[in-house]
């Protein structure tokens, strides 16, 4: 059984020790492919990666859900992001400008009550994406987790037309971690159709592989540009949906044919 006294410990009310909800699934390669732009290439195993978390930001409780994907830049194993949802406006226009990051509005609903998880997220009225769980056993990371994650930052020339008054570049994220506190969970995951979040028909649930309750240690993160990628290669990766990687229309999902 579970020792709740080797469980991190806080203040009631304390939201810096929040574990991130970590899923992870399979997916098929080719539809990871579909949304890397060319210079990125799929990781060795076709997985989403999902983390659920409610983190201070500003000083203030950030709800999100991230979405990558396994990548490779440069022979770099990482995880290319597709979207930060987030409730919290002020940090969303400027981390797209300053990094790149892929932050949009969206709203999370992520909480344990007892031996139960549950998180649920939701963008321009659509639910499209919901987990239960039960907490299990803790499972113990080996050694200090590292992580690579690859953003793209470019800029549109002003005017509309082809072009770009700042080129697209990649963005490395590199996180370093302790082991932290790990708990298995027992749960499952339910991907829902949404035009703007389209998770469920781009990438679509294969297998779900895992689901973690995680209080990492954050020992060092630094935010790099990497290199260029080729601009006319990278032109019809330029238009998304918001502030995501999702492919749009305008900003918005692509017209119906």
């Amino acid at each position: 059984m579970t020792d709740p006294a080797k469980a991190p410990q806080t203040t009631p009310g304390e939201i810096s020790q929040w574990p991130m909800l970590k899923i992870v699934y399979r997916t098929d390669k080719e539809a990871i492919a579909k949304l890397l732009p060319p210079g990125i290439d799929p990781g060795e195993t076709p997985n989403v990666n999902l983390t659920i978390y409610n983190l201070p930001v500003n000083e203030e409780p950030e709800y999100g859900v991230l979405i990558t994907v396994n990548a490779d830049y440069q022979g770099q194993s990482g995880e290319y992001a597709i979207g930060y949802g987030i409730d919290q406006e002020a940090a969303i226009h400027i981390s797209v400008m300053m990094n790149g990051q892929p932050k949009f509005p969206a709203t999370t609903e992520y909480y344990r009550l007892g031996p139960n998880v549950t998180a649920r997220c939701h963008h321009q009225g659509y639910t499209f994406l919901n987990f239960t769980a039960t907490v299990g056993e803790e499972d113990q990371i080996k050694g200090d987790p590292e992580r690579f994650e690859w953003w793209t930052k470019y800029s549109r020339k002003v005017g509309g037309e082809e072009g770009y008054d700042f080129p697209p570049h990649v963005v490395k994220v590199h996180g370093k971690y302790g082991p932290g506190y790990r708990l298995a969970l027992d749960g499952k995951l339910t991907l829902l159709d949404s035009p703007w979040d389209p998770i469920a028909t781009m990438l679509p649930l294969r297998e779900q592989i895992s689901s973690h309750l995680w209080w990492p240690e954050y020992r060092s993160r630094s935010v790099t540009i990497a290199g260029e990628l080729d601009p006319k290669a990278f032109w019809p990766f330029v238009d998304t949906i918001g502030g995501s990687r999702w492919p749009g229309h305008l900003g918005a999902p692509p017209k119906k044919k």
